[in-house]
């Protein structure tokens, strides 16, 4: 009979996905995820095969979890299109500039600092990305039916400019001072629609 495990698999996959988020991927070494989990090394393979599995399935949970909010305020918010296309993007400015390590997003930090070669890390971040952009586009669609948003509008366009100012506006809260040049941007964007 084999030894029970002595941690829950669900619930460490979301400490490594906050030591990943906190310290990026390269920085973070075993000994940072065998701390944060409190397991040893040889549980951390065996449960995970390697630090770079255990990546991916925080990835994942990030996926899931974190990311899927933005997602699911645009596509379930109450309000007009341009008030909750204007929420989402208000509610990222805020969590960002609230989180005292400024970690900004998961997702963005891994786009930027894996080499491309990480085919399984880009495919994830590259799945979050169209996820994102198709909500955006959803909602833009919504708003030209509703005849808030302008009829020849290229929805498909409009979600590519929003997933990037979304990335935009992650990477600026890393190091910004405060929320007014954000505020500007989020504004200038719901201008242009």
């Amino acid at each position: 009979m084999g030894r029970p495990k002595q941690f829950d698999p669900e619930t460490a996959v979301e400490q490594a996905m906050q030591v990943f988020w906190r310290k990026g991927y390269g920085d973070t070494t075993p000994q940072d995820l065998v701390d944060a989990l409190g397991i040893g090394k040889g549980s951390l393979y065996h449960a995970f095969g390697s630090k770079h599995g255990l990546f991916e399935l925080a990835l994942r949970h990030y996926r899931d979890t974190q990311a899927k909010a933005l997602t699911d305020l645009l596509a379930e918010g109450e309000g007009t299109v341009k008030e909750r296309l204007r929420k989402g993007l208000e509610l990222l400015v805020e969590m960002d500039l609230a989180d005292p390590d400024r970690r900004g997003c998961l997702a963005v930090n891994t786009a930027t600092g894996l080499p491309r070669a990480d085919e399984a890390a880009s495919g994830l971040v590259r799945g979050m990305f169209a996820r994102t952009e198709d909500a955006f586009r959803a909602l833009v669609e919504e708003g030209k039916r509703s005849g808030e948003i302008a009829p020849d509008r290229d929805a498909a366009a409009v979600g590519s400019l929003l997933l990037n100012t979304v990335v935009g506006l992650r990477v600026t809260a890393r190091v910004a001072d405060g929320p007014d040049g954000m505020r500007r941007t989020i504004q200038a964007v719901l201008d242009l629609l």
